[in-house]
């Protein structure tokens, strides 16, 4: 994919060193941006590159493409318990716990 800035760089996931969520997060200011919908943030970010791993990047896109852009965060605490849930459902969430 071609990316409007590069995906490890100082955009996107600082040379390798911001992975999913931290990349995700860093889009936002939390005095200024809440509340605001899922669609909101897809249409703005939606081409941006998230880096999952060592080596796997998708857009916001491909994370956001199964919540609902009337989703609306209020919070951080919200923001990051939607998007955590949909890196998981989609397997891009690289820690899985043991259950005995």
């Amino acid at each position: 994919m071609d990316w409007p800035h590069d995906p490890d760089g100082e955009e996107g996931s600082e040379g390798r060193r911001k992975y999913g969520h931290a990349v995700l997060a860093k889009k936002v200011d939390e005095g200024e941006d809440f509340p605001f919908s899922a669609g909101e943030y897809a249409e703005q970010y939606g081409d941006h590159p998230v880096r999952i791993d060592y080596e796997t990047v998708v857009s916001v896109d491909d994370i956001f493409e199964d919540i609902d852009d009337d989703t609306e965060f209020a919070d951080f605490p919200e923001f990051h318990k939607r998007v955590g849930k949909e890196l998981r459902a989609k397997d891009y969430w690289p820690y899985r716990l043991e259950h005995a």
